[in-house]
């Protein structure tokens, strides 16, 4: 399963309480967070704190990013959906 290849569920951003909405109040656009789920330099991992998926990778725009999701549907389509994304201080690991 190659998550850079999933399709990506949106909220409309005028729905208080969407994900694109939440994404925006970090200054983020849904173009943003696409573009690092594509990336192919994008390191998948699991958050920490909330146990979910979590991607780091640098948007189009280049800053670098944290993005929380959750896997939708595992089979074919793959679907993810983003819970939330916030800049980062990128890893010098």
């Amino acid at each position: 399963m190659d998550l850079r290849d999933a399709l990506i569920d949106w909220d409309d951003p005028e729905d208080e309480g969407s994900n694109s909405a939440h994404i925006a109040e970090h200054d983020l656009s849904v173009d943003e967070v696409d573009s690092v789920l594509a990336d192919e330099s994008t390191v998948f991992d699991v958050s920490e704190s909330s146990g979910r998926p979590i991607a780091f990778g640098r948007t189009y725009s280049g800053r670098f990013i944290a993005v929380v999701f959750e896997i939708l549907n595992p089979d074919d389509p793959l679907i993810l959906r983003p819970i939330t994304a916030y800049e980062v201080p990128e890893s010098t690991e």
